[in-house]
């Protein structure tokens, strides 16, 4: 018994920072792109043209293997990828939850067809190859959350309200389903007088007809079948809205699905991990995982 779970830890160490690309072959709606990824400063990047996960494996894995897939924010124009991403991840791996970074394209018409659908169809084919792969990397296919943070948090929810819609041709579209989310001052509305508007320009643009505004305001779509969510924003976010958070918890309280919302007085956006009142509230989320029995350690 020792000797094999030595192995699986062996095997699991060796696996750190996996980088798995989302497509092999052609990449969907993508079409020739003058850009190439390009790293900004403060740990972001632009111009996502191969689309992947970048896997953190724990070491002392958690005994339902948890697993989550993270979405980091950036307005849909760059993506925050270290501390929204790289850095959350390892924060997940000391929980024994493993964690897989998506660096997912960002809707540019230059670069794709259809550029409101093209982040959907990377976070749903990153769920659909978990799902199916889930062996080979040792997690538990109906323990699979998503995290997201600010327009990140919007993709989360997306998924989350939205995994039946087919963004890509996938045999079952239950399958696609988040067991639970996780939204860090998030983006949730694409009404004006709610949402982050360089993300809705960006996502579906100004004028965006009302079938699209409708589509892509994740609180419209909740019902009794939405995965519980854990939500956590500061109430001074100066960028994204609070009316964002709350009104996705109100409809998720009024159709009877587990909640936990957190609001800091203090914060701002954009914080990570990390609170001005050195608060933690990926200890608040431990909390809340084990109470839903989302982890259980040995």
């Amino acid at each position: 018994m020792k000797y094999t779970l030595f192995l699986l830890l062996l095997t699991l160490a060796s696996k750190a920072q996996q980088h798995i690309p989302l497509y092999q072959g052609n990449i969907p709606n993508a079409i020739n792109c003058p850009f190439t990824e390009e790293r900004l400063a403060n740990g972001r990047i632009t111009h996502v043209t191969h689309p992947e996960l970048i896997a953190y494996y724990p070491t002392n894995p958690d005994s339902l293997h948890t697993a989550v897939i993270i979405c980091p924010g950036g307005g849909y124009q760059r993506l925050a990828i270290e501390h929204e991403g790289y850095d959350v991840a390892k924060a997940f791996n000391n929980m024994g939850i493993a964690a897989f970074v998506l660096k997912y394209r960002l809707p540019n018409d230059t670069c794709v067809t259809n550029k409101k659908i093209v982040p959907l169809q990377d976070v749903q084919q990153a769920m659909y190859l978990l799902k199916t792969h889930c062996k080979e990397y040792g997690i538990n296919a109906n323990n699979i959350g998503v995290v997201g943070f600010s327009a990140g948090g919007h993709l989360a929810a997306t998924l989350s309200t939205q995994y039946q819609f087919e963004a890509m041709p996938f045999a079952k579209d239950s399958f696609l389903k988040p067991g639970f989310s996780v939204l860090i001052y998030p983006v949730i509305s694409m009404k004006d007088s709610t949402t982050h508007a360089g993300s809705k320009t960006r996502l579906i643009g100004n004028n965006a007809p009302q079938t699209d505004v409708d589509f892509f305001s994740c609180e419209q779509h909740i019902n009794a079948a939405t995965p519980p969510a854990f939500i956590v924003l500061a109430a001074d976010d100066k960028v994204v809205s609070p009316d964002n958070s709350i009104g996705y918890y109100i409809a998720l309280r009024k159709n009877n699905v587990a909640a936990e919302i957190h609001i800091y007085q203090t914060g701002g956006h954009g914080f990570g991990l990390k609170l001005p009142n050195n608060d933690s509230w990926i200890l608040r989320l431990q909390e809340w995982l084990l109470l839903n029995k989302f982890i259980k350690k040995i």
